[in-house]
């Protein structure tokens, strides 16, 4: 996590429409005001929608996965993060290799979508997994400042 004193920084990832992702800066904003959010968004769309909930700042594409995974305090975002090919081919190689390998802790909600089912997670709604991972979140950022 953030050694020094400034805001903890989190990667917010999400592709498609950037719904999740949305979702997720709309809250962290409110819970976590202290928070410093940054968005990659696989494409313009969701990165626009996350930039409009309210990211501190956000960028498109391969390239910005990689140099954002390398600077984040925490990733969050969908597991098809961390699967080549995912979510509908949005995520290349080199993205979930940079999520993957990033030293930052990730949270991932998993969705079964896409060609990947995701075992025992069938009967959570998404409002039930975006609590879960936001309080996941808080118990990370309490235990590391």
């Amino acid at each position: 996590m953030n050694k020094n004193n400034t805001s903890q920084k989190i990667l917010v990832i999400d592709a498609q429409g950037g719904g999740l992702g949305k979702q997720l800066i709309q809250n962290i904003r409110k819970d976590l005001p202290q928070a410093y959010i940054m968005a990659v968004g696989t494409n313009s769309a969701a990165t626009a929608a996350m930039l409009k909930a309210g990211a501190h700042e956000a960028a498109t594409g391969e390239n910005a996965v990689v140099v954002a995974s390398r600077k984040a305090d925490v990733i969050i975002g969908p597991i098809g993060i961390l699967i080549a090919d995912s979510m509908l081919g949005e995520i290349t190689q080199v993205m979930a290799a940079a999520a993957a390998r990033a030293e930052a802790p990730r949270i991932l909600i998993p969705f079964s979508s896409c060609d990947n089912y995701i075992a025992g997670v069938s009967d959570f709604s998404i409002g039930h997994l975006i609590s879960d991972a936001l309080e996941q979140l808080k118990n990370l950022m309490t235990d590391n400042t």
